[in-house]
């Protein structure tokens, strides 16, 4: 059985399955905000704050009624939410972490070998330093454990200790307990996750199991090059074998792309067609989204269906940037309309509009520029700045 879906159909149902389709004025409250967050599967952590944190901008374009606190609250008081690494760092529902055990075990078998390479000898005493003085002394950063002769440097020259917090976190035997002006604060894991997540277990098959199933819901449709990469905790050939293991749950899908070519075929649970009379109208309001959220993160995904070619250019030398350094997306209903490059200047008090571009055929019209007035004065009072500033040929749709 194969069901084919028009491009905007499937757009849709993406938008839906990430969060972007429910009334982003209802009130979300804080068991509100952990089952956006099990919905999506995890938000990104990023510590680039041009207008705000990657992690609370996520949030906040799917629901303007989010609170920072209670994202707070749920990693730091009630252990409901950890820290850990998807395809990056990340925030994820605690009731996830049996899962993460298997990754941890994957990296005790891969990172640690190539990082003692990388350290050279005594990496290993400096891991069990470190972790017995966590387990004696209680939570630490990693300045406190500074050796005072290390030079400061980047990555590629941290101090053991701060290599062996890493190596201690990738593998599980740590934890985020917090973070102080974004600095991360570790803790033995059994002291940060509670019990019922922390301890409980399960076997391999129903890790990858999960770990296909999971990403497929929440794709929607997929191949199985994306349902590997939704987690990154399982393989493109353990995902293949997942597919043809459970061919009798799944259906095809042919997904018409935007230029009238040829449909690219997909997968799709079982129950997936009893959906598809009931696909929500996103919201027709223009928002802004930060350049790490999880509809963007597949680029090639991101640009089948949308038409919509982005990458960041932070690391883009600036003569050769198309855009900008932080460029922000612009979405409209089910459209990605533009994108914006601003930046928060809190001494100031204001946000600061430098470019405004808008996509091939979509018009600046009176109607569309009052929406993205909208949602920039929506960003603003976020952000916490009194005013907008537009500079000078803000508007590139114009020039």
């Amino acid at each position: 059985m194969t069901i084919r879906l028009s491009n905007s159909d499937a757009r849709r149902i993406f938008l839906a399955k990430q969060g972007l389709s429910g009334a982003p004025h209802r009130a979300l409250g804080k068991d509100g905000l952990l089952k956006l967050i099990h919905d999506i599967g995890f938000v990104q952590v990023d510590s680039i704050a041009t207008v705000e944190r990657a992690h609370h901008q996520i949030l906040f374009s799917r629901n303007q009624t989010y609170r920072r606190e209670h994202l707070t609250s749920l990693l730091e008081d009630d252990g409901e939410l950890f820290e850990h690494w998807t395809h990056d760092a990340s925030i994820i529902p605690s009731s996830f972490y049996r899962y993460w055990k298997h990754r941890f075990k994957w990296e005790g078998e891969t990172i640690v070998e190539r990082w003692s390479k990388w350290r050279g000898e005594g990496f290993e005493k400096s891991c069990d330093d470190t972790y017995e003085r966590i387990a004696q002394g209680g939570p630490v950063l990693a300045r406190e454990l500074k050796e005072a002769e290390h030079t400061s440097g980047g990555w590629w020259n941290w101090h053991p200790s701060k290599t062996a917090l890493e190596i201690l976190w990738r593998t599980g035997k740590l934890a985020i307990a917090r973070r102080e002006n974004f600095q991360k604060v570790y803790d033995l894991t059994e002291r940060v996750i509670p019990p019922h997540h922390h301890d409980a277990e399960v076997e391999h098959h129903e890790f990858i199991d999960w770990a296909c199933r999971s990403a497929l819901e929440r794709l929607g449709f997929a191949t199985h090059g994306e349902i590997a990469a939704f987690w990154d905790l399982v393989s493109p050939d353990e995902a293949k074998s997942w597919v043809a293991e459970h061919r009798d749950e799944l259906i095809d899908v042919a997904i018409e792309p935007l230029d009238g070519g040829k449909p690219r075929s997909s997968y799709a649970l079982s129950g997936f067609p009893d959906t598809l009379g009931d696909i929500p109208e996103p919201p027709g309001r223009v928002r802004v989204l930060s350049p790490f959220d999880p509809l963007l993160r597949d680029r090639n995904r991101t640009e089948r269906l949308f038409g919509f070619f982005y990458r960041i250019e932070i690391f883009v030398p600036e003569p050769k940037r198309e855009y900008g350094y932080y460029v922000f997306p612009l979405i409209e209903g089910d459209r990605l309309i533009g994108r914006i490059d601003m930046k928060a200047d809190r001494k100031r008090g204001s946000l600061d509009v430098r470019r405004l571009w808008l996509e091939r055929g979509v018009k600046a019209s009176s109607g569309r520029m009052e929406r993205i007035d909208a949602e920039l004065e929506r960003v603003a009072r976020f952000t916490g700045v009194e005013r907008i500033e537009r500079l000078d040929g803000w508007n590139a749709s114009l020039s």
